[in-house]
């Protein structure tokens, strides 16, 4: 009545209705008949809510509250109080028996969710129950209002802790959505609730007791293998990051997904060539680096999976180098890094500077060119030489034809390394490659793009000009340095 009978609000009640009914009455073995009558009841009304995630949640959730929830709270009473048990029990098994589903639709899996219904849970019942009443005052428009008030606070409360909780470093383990990670989590669910669960026949001296004693033990066992995998990954990627490093390198593509993020090193001084589409892997790969300050930022053009990560680096940066500004978006997403005390610098041919013991030069865009005046035409191109670092160019996502009027104009030489415009797209130059004549070719690219980068003829043009074409979709995060006068590669996994 209060919030319209939606197809959501109907399952989400019954389901509830379901599990609460079964858990006073003390039935668990009828609350799994009841469960299962009114979710056949429910599809046979709906058929299309059995695709649906949320039908699948509301029916686990509910499953798990009459069915895993009671063992749980007796398992782990034997080291805490039972009111404390089964407070945890009951939004552990929701998580348990939900984990599984979530993984195939979603690349998130909570590890503070237990945390936060636990500290969200006693204010839900207090804004319910005097939210109803002020819905019940309504003719009463001053009551009305001091009881809507008064339940403000305990859904502040909630609302608070999710957001708080949603922030905490580590707060979400990252796996790709699909069948693989929902065996993988529906795997590591059971052997937490084998583990918590610790069944009485377990200490009994029969073959049921030593099966289960056994199961007990694999359960743990798994469990033990899996936190200090993820414990070794987490120090690897976080104060031990930089030993995945080797000192010699001086120009980094960072693996953003579709996206380009190139490092540039000379002496204690660096530089970023765009910043991907997302801040998220252009942090870790920053920080597997050891970097935490930045020089020069170069915003080539500001297409999202170019700029999309600038919150990474915001407040770490000294100066900015950008490309023409055309939008009122782009033109505050400057202000905002200039509020940060970033100094602001159009880009254009001709500028150059000094980057540590290195130099850098700006080879396009023209000054005051109207052919290409905005997008990615007229994308910065940066070269980079000297102080240990590879003679190296970045050609942003320029077409071919600006390819061709970039080649007229700087009288391009050889390159050691030169970053492929446009993540490897069909729109190249062939001119401009072969006078480069580079040794390595860097495209940053997503695995499986909905564009088909890098395509076919661009890495056929490339071998044929004999560059090693390096891709960040395949090997994910590539260094180059110089040693000797030879250029060395290493890369974060091995191509295919």
């Amino acid at each position: 009545m209060l919030v319209t009978p939606e197809p959501s609000v109907i399952r989400a009640a019954v389901m509830a209705a379901v599990g609460m009914l079964t858990v006073l009455l003390g039935r668990p073995s009828a609350g799994a008949g009841m469960l299962a009558l009114c979710a056949t009841g429910i599809l046979i009304a709906d058929p299309w809510l059995a695709a649906t995630p949320g039908f699948a949640l509301s029916v686990a959730a509910s499953g798990a509250l009459i069915l895993l929830a009671p063992p749980l709270a007796r398992g782990m009473s034997r080291v805490m109080p039972e009111p404390v048990a089964l407070a945890v029990a009951v939004p552990l098994a929701a998580q348990l028996a939900c984990g599984p589903i979530i993984a195939l639709f979603s690349e998130q899996q909570s590890l503070v969710g237990i945390a936060a219904n636990l500290i969200a849970a006693p204010a839900a019942p207090i804004a319910t129950v005097i939210g109803l009443l002020a819905c019940v005052a309504a003719p009463v428009p001053a009551l009305a209002d001091l009881l809507a008030s008064s339940a403000w606070l305990p859904a502040a409360w909630i609302a608070q802790t999710a957001t708080t909780t949603a922030r905490l470093p580590g707060a979400q383990l990252l796996l790709p959505a699909g069948i693989g990670s929902a065996v993988l989590v529906a795997l590591l669910s059971t052997c937490v609730a084998i583990v918590v669960i610790r069944s009485a026949a377990s200490r009994r001296p029969t073959a049921t007791g030593r099966w289960a004693m056994a199961l007990q033990r694999g359960a743990a066992a798994t469990l033990i293998t899996v936190v200090s995998l993820a414990g070794a990954r987490a120090l690897l990627d976080g104060p031990l990051a930089t030993a995945t490093a080797p000192d010699g390198w001086s120009i980094a593509a960072c693996d953003v997904g579709q996206g380009d993020a190139v490092v540039v090193r000379s002496a204690t001084r660096v530089a970023l060539i765009d910043t991907g589409p997302d801040p998220a892997p252009l942090t870790a790969c920053l920080r597997s680096l050891g970097i935490e300050h930045l020089d020069l930022l170069v915003l080539t053009h500001y297409d999202l999976d170019h700029v999309g990560g600038v919150e990474a680096v915001r407040g770490r940066v000294d100066a900015v180098l950008h490309g023409p500004v055309s939008e009122a978006d782009e033109r505050r997403l400057l202000d905002d890094l200039a509020s940060t005390g970033a100094e602001l610098r159009q880009a254009s041919a001709g500028q150059h500077g000094m980057l540590g013991e290195a130099t850098w030069r700006v080879l396009w865009p023209q000054p005051h060119s109207v052919a290409f005046p905005e997008g990615n035409d007229a994308s910065v191109v940066m070269e980079f030489e000297g102080g240990g670092v590879p003679r190296s160019i970045s050609l942003g996502d320029l077409s071919a034809p600006s390819q061709r009027m970039l080649l007229r104009a700087a009288r391009l030489g050889r390159y050691d390394v030169v970053k492929v415009s446009h993540h490897g797209s069909a729109d190249q130059a062939p001119e401009l490659y072969e006078a480069v004549q580079a040794r390595a070719a860097l495209i940053g690219v997503g695995a499986d793009n909905d564009y088909g980068h890098p395509r076919s003829e661009t890495l056929d043009l490339l071998g044929a000009t004999g560059a090693r074409v390096l891709r960040t979709d395949q090997s994910g995060r590539i260094l180059l340095g110089l040693h000797d006068g030879e250029l060395r590669v290493w890369t974060e996994r091995a191509p295919p």
